[in-house]
């Protein structure tokens, strides 16, 4: 069975179980990627995405792991501090 590497990471440093329904979400050394992975019962998901500008606002975590919530996670994906939110870069053109 491939497992993705974050999932690994979910079962080995984080020890929750990656196969249990829930979104984990990691982010890269620059803080431009993210990537979340999930097991949606048919298979293991992963959903990669780079900012083109600008970086993504990571909650503190201590003891490796923070609970968000829903509204959280969808500030975290637009790139939107969940703290005082609000848009501050929209990309002009593609």
């Amino acid at each position: 069975m491939w497992v993705p590497v974050p999932a690994l990471r979910v079962q080995e440093v984080l020890k929750h179980d990656p196969l249990g329904g829930h979104l984990f979400c990691f982010r890269g050394k620059r803080g431009d990627l993210i990537k979340v992975v999930w097991h949606d019962g048919q298979g293991a998901c992963l959903f990669t995405k780079k900012l083109e500008r600008g970086r993504f606002i990571w909650p503190s975590a201590e003891g490796g792991a923070v609970a968000i919530s829903s509204a959280q996670l969808s500030y975290l994906l637009s790139g939107i501090d969940s703290r005082a939110p609000q848009e501050t870069w929209r990309p002009s053109r593609v």
